[in-house]
């Protein structure tokens, strides 16, 4: 079944059999990410398999390699009958994306219930929370909630061309713009840029200009690159630290956003890689909603694949 009220955050279920009630049986919850896939098996409501692959996010792999790596992780945890997949994943924008997604799950577990989100639907779920607003902070960057009355609304999520501000793509890119800005002022290397450049094998800023370019270093690979504006930040380098006050208040205002359109005031959960790990920028997110008068801010304290739980024992 599909329903358009909001594609973005609405599950498409494809079913080719019934299913037990729900937490009863066998679940397969998936996260997928741009960098990787977290698949957990769950056995009456209880996790027994944890494993994780490449990313099978085909906005950042071939749809071949997505395929394989589902391949992979199923292979470790998917084995025998399976009742149903609940996959929260980026990039989910339309009910042709989620049924795409599922095409590809299908055939590794033929007589499960496939179930396709977006992926901040898991991250409000793992923070406890039926109704609130989801941040995503982690290669990508997306905010989404829910109402009391089923209202569904979202900011961001666009992809790295269009937006993804304060995501780990968006510090890497602002790393190397610092980079080059030092090199056309005549400054020297700083300690930012010193550790960039060493981390891709470069001897000098204006390399980085084709490195950026080039076909083979994509999203995922400048986005690794965030952890350079992290440790730099952590030692006293003023303009890293500016850079993730930025991305704190840039992720903010996608929640506000999100918040002003449902007419709610919280809670607010974020997560994802920097949003649980990177606490500058946590802090620089609540000031910016304590700012608006937004108090109920958490940070994501459990990997959100285990939202499935939640989801799956929701009422239809």
């Amino acid at each position: 079944m599909t329903n358009t009220q909001n594609p973005s955050a609405t599950p498409f279920d494809h079913a080719p059999g019934s299913t037990a009630s729900p937490l009863h049986g066998i679940t397969i919850g998936l996260d997928i990410g741009g960098t990787k896939t977290h698949g957990i098996r769950f056995e009456d409501g209880l996790p027994v398999a944890d494993e994780s692959a490449g990313s099978s996010n085909v906005q950042n792999v071939s749809r071949d390699q997505a395929a394989r790596n589902l391949a992979d992780l199923f292979a470790r945890i998917g084995g025998g009958h399976v009742d149903r997949v609940y996959a929260g994943s980026g990039g989910i924008d339309t009910d042709e994306d989620a049924a795409a997604l599922a095409a590809l799950i299908q055939p590794l577990a033929p007589e499960a219930r496939v179930t396709v989100v977006h992926d901040s639907r898991l991250l409000l779920a793992a923070g406890r929370a039926a109704t609130g607003v989801a941040v995503i902070a982690g290669t990508g960057s997306a905010a989404w909630g829910r109402n009391a009355e089923g209202g569904e609304a979202r900011a961001g999520g666009w992809g790295y061309l269009l937006g993804d501000e304060g995501s780990g793509y968006w510090l890497g890119r602002e790393a190397v713009r610092h980079s080059l800005r030092r090199m056309n002022q005549g400054l020297p290397v700083d300690q930012l840029t010193a550790a960039l450049l060493a981390s891709c094998g470069l001897d000098h800023p204006s390399k980085l200009i084709a490195l950026f370019h080039a076909p083979d270093t994509g999203r995922r690979f400048w986005a690794q690159q965030a952890r350079h504006v992290v440790e730099a930040a952590a030692s006293g380098h003023q303009d890293s630290a500016r850079l993730l006050d930025q991305a704190g208040q840039d992720l903010a205002a996608l929640a506000g956003q999100v918040l002003g359109q449902l007419k709610i005031d919280g809670p607010v959960i974020l997560g994802g890689g920097l949003g649980m790990n990177v606490r500058p920028l946590q802090e620089s997110f609540r000031r910016k909603l304590a700012g608006a008068g937004i108090t109920d801010v958490r940070v994501l304290d459990q990997e959100p694949v285990f939202g499935v739980l939640q989801l799956v024992a929701e009422p239809a």
